[in-house]
């Protein structure tokens, strides 16, 4: 509601309109009029009352000029103002001017205390239903004046004061200590609301959902970091099974704290194991290597044997003729014969030694083979093992997820042992209907509420 007062003249007529209230002065000669006795006939009355064409042009200009800036600031105001809705109290009183003997008359059968009903209308006497839902004080107050003035065939428009008795409630449910319907008042935050319905959620008498939690949340942080671990672990075999050069953080590892210093371990692990198995086939190539340059050896050392038995070998022939001939002695043919027998054992022997070469390289071989086989199957067999622990610790954090969140459907104080918020936390889900619907807010416990608004409270584990 404005005022706005405008004194072109002496005596004051006051006008309402729609809750506003604009002050003026009558001309001269309606201040003559006045200061006429009442013995004066209505006719006279009139011609006196009846303005000049000047006088009424002055008299119409300025007030509508103060209306019209009254307007606006009433339009501006109201765009944030409060709407009503149902369950709404108000405080209504009616008044009326009667310029004839300068008196208000009050509406006493009008005014009252109303409140909104299920359907969004107020029951008024005269009146019957009115529409409120969605509208300003004001906007029911000028409805009200109208409604009044058309019904009775009123000259003047009733001025209609609407003001809030009682504000809607609101309603708290969840994880609360009272849940229920709780009266609103201005600037009421979530905070406040909350400490209204008794606080947070509370345990019995004789219950220790509190220790529970507390119990809970360490199996699900050791659970959490061994998890962590076999992650890494993974990834570390999986990049051995491929031959992988480098580690990749995997997305499960992402949001861990310390994942960085897990991969880097595994990585060393791995660095290091692969330059043992690759020292190891490397060894097992250098013997291959030299023992097919020992086999080559003796099978030079062969040839030469032969050449040399060969020469033996005529030398004894020649050896046994002379002998026969009586040219040479026996003893010269003795000697003939012993060195070919020497040679023909060094030539087994050296025969031999280059078979035992050969199958030294077919164990190389197959000592390479194995060593290959042994590392495929042994990551193979540590992958499943990771994979079944994993599982494991999967069901055993699950469970004590399921232990925590049980806790604090009992009892949402025992977030007080986890003050830094990271296993479990509050939230806050605000229940609004603007006019389009209802809609869910997600806010925080600073939030300012407003009448009728629904807050749900509840106690959610960070799942990982």
């Amino acid at each position: 509601m404005g005022i706005r007062m405008v004194f072109p003249r002496r005596i004051p007529t006051l006008a309402m309109a729609a809750g506003t209230v604009v002050l003026s002065l009558t001309t001269s000669a309606g201040a003559q009029t006045s200061a006429q006795p009442q013995s004066q006939t209505p006719q006279s009355q009139a011609q006196s009352q009846a303005p000049s064409p000047a006088q009424s042009a002055t008299k119409t200009s300025k007030p509508a000029q103060a209306t019209a800036a009254v307007s606006t600031t009433s339009a501006k105001s109201q765009e944030g103002a409060y709407r009503l809705g149902v369950m709404d109290k108000l405080r209504i009183r009616v008044a009326e001017w009667q310029p004839a003997d300068g008196s208000v008359r009050t509406w006493d059968a009008v005014s009252g205390d109303y409140a909104v009903g299920p359907s969004g209308a107020l029951s008024l006497p005269f009146i019957g239903d009115l529409d409120a839902a969605g509208k300003t004080t004001a906007e029911v107050g000028k409805a009200i004046g109208e409604r009044l003035q058309s019904e009775f065939a009123l000259r003047n428009l009733p001025s209609a004061s609407v003001e809030i008795a009682e504000f809607r409630p609101l309603f708290l449910a969840g994880d609360v200590d009272k849940p229920g319907e709780y009266p609103y008042s201005p600037n009421l935050t979530v905070l406040k609301a909350v400490s209204l319905a008794g606080g947070l959620k509370r345990s019995d008498a004789g219950q220790r959902f509190a220790r529970d939690f507390i119990r809970a949340r360490g199996d699900a942080q050791v659970s959490d970091s061994e998890r962590g671990r076999l992650i890494a672990r993974k990834a570390r075999l999986l990049a051995e099974i491929d031959n992988a050069k480098e580690l990749v953080m995997p997305a499960e590892l992402k949001d861990v704290p310390n994942a960085k210093e897990l991969m880097a371990s595994e990585a060393s692990l791995m660095k290091s194991r692969r330059e043992r198995y690759e020292l190891q086939l490397k060894a097992l190539a250098d013997l291959k290597t030299l023992l097919d340059t020992e086999v080559q050896s003796l099978g030079q050392k062969s040839v030469t044997q032969q050449r040399q038995l060969a020469l033996y070998n005529d030398d004894r022939d020649r050896m046994a003729k002379l002998s026969e001939q009586g040219l040479a002695t026996s003893s010269r043919r003795l000697s003939a014969e012993e060195r070919a027998a020497d040679l023909e054992s060094n030539m087994l022997d050296t025969d031999t030694a280059a078979l035992r070469a050969k199958q030294d390289i077919n164990k190389a071989n197959q000592d390479e083979i194995n060593l290959r086989n042994d590392w495929d199957a042994q990551r193979a067999q540590e992958l499943q093992d990771t994979e079944a622990q994993l599982e494991k610790l999967g069901l055993e954090l699950s469970t004590s997820r399921e232990l925590m969140q049980e806790a604090l459907a009992q009892s949402a104080e025992a977030l007080k042992f986890d003050p830094s918020n990271k296993d479990a936390t509050i939230k806050y889900v605000i229940v609004r209907d603007s006019g389009d619907g209802p809609k869910q807010i997600t806010v925080d416990e600073n939030a300012m509420l407003r009448p009728g608004d629904v807050i749900k409270v509840s106690s959610d584990l960070l799942m990982q």
